[in-house]
């Protein structure tokens, strides 16, 4: 049994219609067939770790869409972890919701089961945008299941957000950034399109009419000045979040703590080593799980871990680095790293070094060039 407290990840693959851009592990139209066998998969996968009873102070359903689930089903499985991992007192349990696939009734079980933080995919307020991407629910589907979340007393919302989709305008992306700041809620997410291959974008690439470099740079800069300036701090480079509010699983992630991954497509890293089950969800519910093993290597630890902290505004601690792999960080690199300093594009103070603001959106050239 590890004394470190890890976090816990469970994907639900189920969701009404896929989405334009979507490429993550979702099966539409299988849930009324497949939903209670994943959920008896999911159970069978997680008491392969009871003997270990880790400590867990994260919890994040994720998908697909897990408010679909039903109420029985939801509960179900959750009771089962809680029967195989010891649930920290104050556990941050988050689950995600598509707006028009939570109800109250849903909403208030949610608080019964012990959740606490939900993400609610937005998008955006545009009902012409939220077609384009091939959403299933309007703004009014949005406002009504965020007012209905509140009422009953979810006081910790994170909203995701996309820019540099079809349709959209820095006029509209600021309208929907003012309206949502409006509501209040405590974290956003904010995502530029990707055209990933095997979407309906990416087969109808060439007739897609998307912002330009300039337009979306210009976004970019609009959303964390928006946000910045009403009190979020910009801590990673997607991801803004008002005194408090840091998504602590995530954060997980990208300090390359140690978590475990429940379902189909879902990776797991614990000690040094990386799980990850198929992303089937029939060969999943016929019990396939950590079908990959990945013994990381020094060097592949060295890069991880300067990869996902980079993505934080906090950045790398070259002490913790040297610490961690027995040597310094900066020497080998200090060429380039100085280069991007003196363009603003990395700072370096006491013993941290970061990406800046204007770095984070070129973040990818810099890491490229630095790792």
């Amino acid at each position: 049994m590890t004394t470190d407290k890890i976090g816990l990840y469970v994907h639900i693959p189920f969701c009404v219609r896929k989405c334009n851009y979507c490429d993550f592990c979702s099966y539409p139209g299988r849930l009324d067939d497949a939903a209670d066998a994943y959920i008896d998969a999911l159970i069978k996968e997680a008491e392969l770790y009871r003997e270990n009873r880790y400590k867990v102070d994260t919890l994040y359903i994720g998908g697909g869409t897990p408010s679909l689930l039903s109420g029985e089903q939801l509960s179900r499985f959750i009771s089962a972890l809680g029967s195989v991992f010891d649930f920290a007192k104050e556990l941050d349990f988050t689950l995600e919701a598509n707006p028009g696939t939570v109800d109250r009734e849903k909403a208030l079980l949610y608080r019964e089961l012990g959740v606490n933080r939900i993400s609610l995919g937005v998008q955006s307020i545009h009902e012409n945008e939220l077609i384009s991407l091939g959403r299933i629910h309007t703004f009014e589907d949005f406002l009504s299941a965020y007012s209905m979340l509140r009422e009953v007393g979810f006081d910790n919302i994170n909203l995701d957000i996309m820019y540099a989709i079809p349709e959209q305008t820095e006029a509209s992306l600021k309208e929907t950034l003012n309206k949502l700041l409006s509501l209040s809620p405590e974290h956003i997410s904010a995502y530029s399109l990707i055209v990933e291959e095997g979407t309906p974008f990416y087969r109808d690439r060439d007739r897609l009419s998307l912002p330009n470099e300039d337009t979306e740079l210009n976004m970019y800069r609009l959303i964390t000045d928006t946000l910045r300036a009403a009190g979020f701090s910009h801590y990673e480079i997607s991801n803004y979040a008002k005194a408090g509010y840091k998504s602590k699983h995530n954060l997980k992630y990208w300090r390359c703590e140690h978590y475990i991954g429940l379902g189909a497509s879902a990776h797991s890293y614990i000690g040094k080593s990386r799980y990850s089950n198929p992303s089937s969800l029939d060969e999943y519910i016929r019990g396939t799980v950590r079908q990959e093993k990945a013994l990381l290597s020094r060097d592949d630890e060295m890069l991880e871990y300067a990869m996902l902290r980079l993505r934080l505004s906090e950045g790398i601690s070259l002490s913790d680095y040297e610490e961690r792999f027995g040597v310094p960080f900066l020497p080998a690199r200090w060429d380039k790293v100085k280069g991007f300093i003196d363009l603003g594009y990395l700072s370096l103070s006491d013993d941290m070094l970061a990406i800046t603001e204007s770095g984070f959106y070129v973040s990818n050239y810099i890491m490229a060039e630095i790792l």
